[in-house]
């Protein structure tokens, strides 16, 4: 390919500024519990972010990389041009980047799965025709844009009002807080766990049967469980903080766990989408290295390094400001609350990736948000910040397409395609 290193340049640069704004977005959002609930400042967020994203990306993100790259357009379409397919898939990074950049700096929680498949259909559409969108692929993903932040919105109003029935209820919640908040440990160590060993093993030469992933997923709950224990049996209590909030203790308790459940959300989530960024990236060091369009190609490492420090960087210099919108304006968190939407988001998410469906990170939790809001009534949300929420996640996906059929002539004209 005669501007290969070019090409390959470009690719490196785009996809870290792709996965950038998945972490001034994306990860923004499956932080902001954890700090708009004060359990998390923001450097503890980003070196929790940069541990278990790295791990979910490396460990469990292969299966939905490959439903980005090679399921949304016919590529046999470009099987005899592969520039054709590196400039759509340049133009794809771009324009998703620069979308999600203009959407962090305005705070807008948006999905960056929305806006990688926006731009990978603008793609497809302006270099191939409408007929070259696999729209029965598009419509499968959508459904799951519905799907999840209804299934997330329902699965933690029950896990909220389980908190509600097994402790906060209860004549002496502190000492019920004290006995089943150990048990929700063992849950967030399980789901955790258990996506690891089912899906993630396997891409680092370990393969294990059902059952032995059920097993060891087990004992690492067990494990999760006896630490959050031990932490638990060492916190500093205040009788004194009871008299003002009687509820003060006990939302410490959760903070304990809150740190569990941030650490499985970064994991749902770079299990999930940094394939947003990667692949595109590995779609491009394919083409180049082999001269060929193909379905599937290896995840070289360093593509998956790429976007791991991407994202850390992206929260750290950009994330605030989605952080405060999801963390502090919909409706307001407490560490029991805040526990509540990360462990039914990450769940829902780990689930969704098991099955190779690249499912919105964001939607999933905005859902768990609104689902404990509901849990309190519907005057605990505030209806303006979710208004504005629902427009600019439909703006999304056409602000994707468009941006990336731009950029897309423009590669072309540059490279005298």
């Amino acid at each position: 390919m005669e501007f290969g290193i070019y090409y390959l340049i470009l690719a490196a640069a785009f996809g870290l500024f792709m996965a950038w704004g998945i972490g001034a977005n994306d990860v923004a959002n499956a932080m902001a519990t954890s700090v708009g609930s004060r359990v998390l400042t923001i450097k503890q967020a980003v070196i929790i972010a940069a541990i278990f994203e790295f791990a979910g990306a490396v460990l469990a993100g292969s299966n939905v990389t490959s439903t980005i790259r090679g399921g949304i357009i016919d590529t046999d379409l470009v099987a005899g041009t592969p520039e054709t397919l590196v400039f759509g898939m340049l133009a794809a990074l771009l324009a998703a980047g620069v979308w999600l950049l203009v959407a962090s700096r305005m705070g807008w929680p948006v999905s960056t799965t929305h806006s990688i498949i926006g731009a990978i259909v603008g793609f497809g559409i302006a270099a191939l025709g409408w007929h070259a969108v696999h729209w029965g692929q598009i419509g499968t993903i959508a459904m799951s844009w519905v799907v999840s932040p209804l299934l997330a919105g329902t699965v933690s109003y029950a896990m909220f009002r389980s908190v509600q029935w097994l402790i906060l209820d209860r004549k002496d919640p502190l000492q019920a807080a004290k006995t089943y908040v150990p048990l929700y440990m063992f849950l967030a160590g399980f789901v955790m766990a258990l996506m690891t060993m089912l899906k993630g093993l396997a891409h680092v030469g370990l393969e294990l049967s059902t059952g032995q992933a059920y097993a060891y997923a087990f004992a690492v709950g067990l494990v999760v469980m006896l630490i959050g224990k031990f932490f638990i049996q060492r916190l500093q209590l205040d009788p004194q903080a009871d008299r003002e909030f009687h509820y003060a203790n006990v939302e410490r308790v959760f903070g304990i766990l809150m740190v569990v459940t941030a650490c499985a959300m970064a994991f749902a989530h770079g299990s999930n989408d940094v394939a947003n960024a990667v692949g595109p990236v590995a779609a491009i060091v394919s083409a180049v290295h082999t001269g060929q369009v193909q379905e599937a190609a290896v995840m070289p490492l360093w593509v998956l390094v790429l976007g791991a420090v991407g994202i850390v960087l992206g929260l750290l210099m950009l994330g605030h400001k989605v952080i405060a919108t999801v963390g502090k304006n919909i409706t307001q968190l407490t560490p029991s609350r805040g526990f509540a939407c990360e462990l039914s988001a990450a769940s829902v998410v780990v689930f969704a990736s098991g099955l190779g469906l690249p499912i919105s990170t964001t939607h999933t939790l905005v859902g768990a948000v609104l689902g404990v809001g509901l849990a309190r009534g519907i005057a605990a949300l505030n209806l303006g910040v979710v208004r504005m929420i629902f427009m600019s996640w439909v703006v999304t996906l056409p602000a994707g397409g468009i941006l990336a059929i731009v950029f897309f002539y423009i590669l072309r004209a540059v490279f005298g395609n």
